[in-house]
């Protein structure tokens, strides 16, 4: 997953700049951010992208995986960023500890969905903020489209379908969590709970038109590959078969090949501000 992830990440590039400049506004002027914690954080991407943007900060990366931190050292390294990005490796949310220090900036990307008690994480994430600090957090949002509706192979509508198939995957998933618990998604609501206020989210969008270039559907076809693997046997036949061609190679519809493939999606970021008070 580790070339994956990071290839996503870099294809995501434009809307992350944007993102940490946004969250850069949000804090003010007057904020001085001293410490910025990536949490969740994979190969480094965004935390590159934090130690840029808060160029007076130490900017860490927490991730449970040590091959991720060593990509995210690495990726510093080359970009000259390597004094300023710290990694530590910590599994969620028990690593949120004393040890792990407090932060002027937490960001947190797709990693609570992965934790069974998705409130409690939101609070240990609010619970390292210093005083004014602010946490912001990318869950939810819509899903990536990249095909039309008829793609001229199968039946209409297979992005449909597989969003459909994601969703049932993705609530088993969550219920075989340890300490799996219900709550509704609604994270301003989630991060208020926290303790946090000035609560507001704001989406970006990665619009990248067709025809796509190598990098996009590199990972399209990596993305449509883990999908026939791990989600192939809740899809029809047909649809499997579909998929099949879509990540062949050599076949001129296959997502390599196709002139009407794209990509279009959106980053959905929760924010919240630890009150000035709070001790």
């Amino acid at each position: 997953m580790a070339a994956h992830l990071e290839r996503n990440g870099e294809l995501q590039l434009p809307v992350l700049s944007r993102t940490a400049a946004r969250l850069r506004e949000l804090l003010g002027p007057k904020r001085e951010v001293r410490r910025v914690l990536d949490i969740g954080s994979g190969p480094g991407v965004m935390t590159c992208v934090l130690a840029e943007v808060f160029a007076d900060a130490e900017t860490v990366a927490v991730d449970g995986a040590p091959g991720l931190l060593d990509r995210a050292l690495a990726r510093a390294e080359r970009l000259g960023l390597g004094a300023r990005v710290a990694t530590r490796q910590a599994e969620l949310p028990d690593g949120l500890d004393d040890a792990l220090g407090t932060a002027d900036l937490v960001w947190s990307s797709k990693a609570v969905h992965h934790l069974g008690d998705q409130q409690g994480a939101v609070d240990a994430l609010a619970g390292v903020l210093r005083p004014g600090g602010l946490l912001a957090v990318a869950e939810g949002g819509l899903p990536m489209r990249f095909l039309p509706r008829d793609i001229g192979i199968g039946a209409p509508g297979l992005q449909a379908r597989l969003d459909a198939v994601q969703e049932h995957w993705f609530s088993i998933m969550r219920a075989e969590l340890p300490g799996s618990t219900a709550v509704v998604e609604d994270w301003p609501a989630m991060l208020a709970r926290a303790g946090l206020t000035g609560v507001g989210g704001f989406t970006f969008l990665l619009d990248l038109p067709a025809p796509l270039g190598g990098p996009a559907r590199a990972f399209l076809h990596a993305h449509l590959t883990r999908l026939r693997e791990a989600m192939g046997e809740l899809l029809d036949a047909e649809d499997r078969t579909t998929l099949d061609v879509l990540i062949d190679p050599e076949a001129a519809e296959g997502i390599g090949r196709r002139p009407d493939a794209f990509l279009l999606s959106a980053t959905t970021v929760f924010t919240g501000t630890r009150p000035a008070g709070a001790s």
